[in-house]
Formats: structure tokens, C-alpha cells, sequence
């Protein structure tokens, strides 16, 4: 099973491990596109403003920009330490010990706008680049990455049971046909639903962490279902897709 996050506009700064060296990697087939995106990020940011539109930041986020510059000389973290939020602190990666955390770091992908797709322990720098972002004289990144990364999650896809939790941008980038997709509602008792918003993110982390971590190896929906309502979650199914219901937006 391989549970795939969204990343976070958010990361944590720094790293102790060396610069970036894209044979170290997974997914060596999306290096190309990987090493140009970089190239142009570093690039970009010799302009401030073209960067800065690009990015989608104003002048206060220019540490994002440094990022960029620095992308291939600056310290590495593992992709699962890189990204904070909400979502990532659901998930609680550093809480977790023995066999649940080996379980959970060779379960746990992020869909990435620079990188694609990366493991857990992929040593990864700081960066800027949304799934949004638009680089000069270039197409979407949509347009770049579904050629490289569509063909790579098919691979994923063949080996076992996807969990897509990424957001509707980074699903664009890579498309994932078969995998099992979450989504998050309120119910107001009444019968009344709605999608959440915000704790969307808290949901999805806290599903991340019951999945990563256990001792089951679900390969259907309704076993992903089962480990789910087990970390007491009420979810319900229809076919692939799953729904994670709670009463308020109150977390």
C-alpha cells in the first residue's frame, strides 16, 4: 500500500543532510523534468519580480525565493520532515516508533510540483513552487508533469493498493485512476452536508498516520475502511471512493 500526500506551501527551513543529488531519489525517471524545473527555479531567481509573480508571493516571502536560488547547494531533510501544516502535523511522523514508523516511511509518497513524486526519506531541500505556479515561457505544470508522472504512478499503481489524499492541483499533475480517493464532510445531524475546508487537511493527516502505521495491509476500500473506523473515524464507501464524516469543523 502507498499512501500519497498533497505537500505544504510550508517547510521546515535548513537540514543536516547534503545537497541535493537527484540520483538519490526515487522515481529516477522523472530526474529530467526534476533537474530543469530546478534549473529554471534557480534562474527565476535572479529576478525578484519575476519571481515573485511566477511564485504567486509578495516581497515579504523573498526567504522562498532564496530557497530557490539555493536549491542545489542548500542542507536536505527527508521529504516526510520537509513539509509542515496541518496536515503534516496530524500525521506526527516524529511521534512514531519501532515497527510502526518503518511501516509508515515505506508507505508514505508526496505528490510534489517540483519533484513529482517522492518517497518519505527522499532527502529533499527547501523550495518554493506551487502546482499553481507559473514559470516564465513555459506551459502549466500540468502540461510538463503528466507526461512523466502519469506513466511512473501507473507503475505505483500495478504494484499495489494508492490512497490518493492529494488535493484537486497536485492530482492534476498526476493522474491516478484507480487509487482510492478521500473526501471530508460535515453532517449537521439534520442530514445536511457539506465539504470541509480547512481541517480537510487535519482529517486526511490523521488518516495518513492510521494507514502508514498499521499492522494491517489493506488492498481494497473497504479494508483501507476498516483501519480507518478502527482509529476511530466514521467513514463510509461507495465503491473506490471514501468518505470521512464529522460534525462540525471543530478539531
Amino acid at each position: 500500500m502507498l499512501v500519497l500526500l498533497p505537500p505544504s506551501e510550508t517547510k521546515r527551513a535548513g537540514g543536516d543532510g547534503p545537497p541535493l543529488r537527484l540520483e538519490t531519489l526515487g522515481f529516477p525517471a522523472l530526474s529530467p523534468l526534476r533537474r530543469a524545473l530546478i534549473d529554471e527555479l534557480v534562474a527565476l531567481a535572479a529576478d525578484r519580480p519575476a519571481a515573485r509573480q511566477a511564485l504567486g508571493i509578495s516581497a515579504a516571502k523573498d526567504a522562498e525565493i532564496d530557497h530557490n536560488a539555493a536549491l542545489w547547494h542548500s542542507p536536505t531533510l527527508p521529504a516526510i520532515e520537509r513539509y509542515t501544516g496541518v496536515l503534516y502535523d496530524a500525521l506526527d511522523i516524529g511521534s512514531m516508533r519501532g515497527a510502526a514508523a518503518t511501516r509508515a516511511r515505506a508507505r508514505l509518497a508526496v505528490g510534489s510540483a517540483l519533484f513529482g513524486l517522492v518517497r518519505a526519506d527522499d532527502p529533499i531541500p527547501a523550495y518554493r513552487l506551487s502546482a499553481g505556479s507559473k514559470l516564465p515561457g513555459s506551459g502549466t505544470l500540468a502540461s510538463r508533469w503528466r507526461p512523466a508522472l502519469d506513466p511512473v504512478l501507473a507503475e505505483v499503481a500495478a504494484e499495489g493498493l494508492v490512497v490518493d489524499l492529494r488535493s484537486g492541483a497536485y492530482a492534476g499533475l498526476g493522474r491516478l485512476p484507480h487509487a482510492i480517493r478521500v473526501t471530508v464532510v460535515t453532517d449537521d445531524g439534520a442530514g445536511q452536508r457539506r465539504v470541509v475546508s480547512h481541517f480537510n487537511k487535519a482529517h486526511k493527516g490523521r488518516l495518513a498516520r492510521a494507514l502508514a502505521g498499521s499492522r494491517a495491509e489493506p488492498d481494497d476500500a473497504a479494508a483501507v475502511a476498516v483501519v480507518a473506523r478502527r482509529a476511530g473515524m466514521h467513514v463510509e464507501r461507495d465503491g473506490t471512493d471514501l468518505t470521512i464524516v464529522v460534525a462540525d469543523e471543530r478539531v
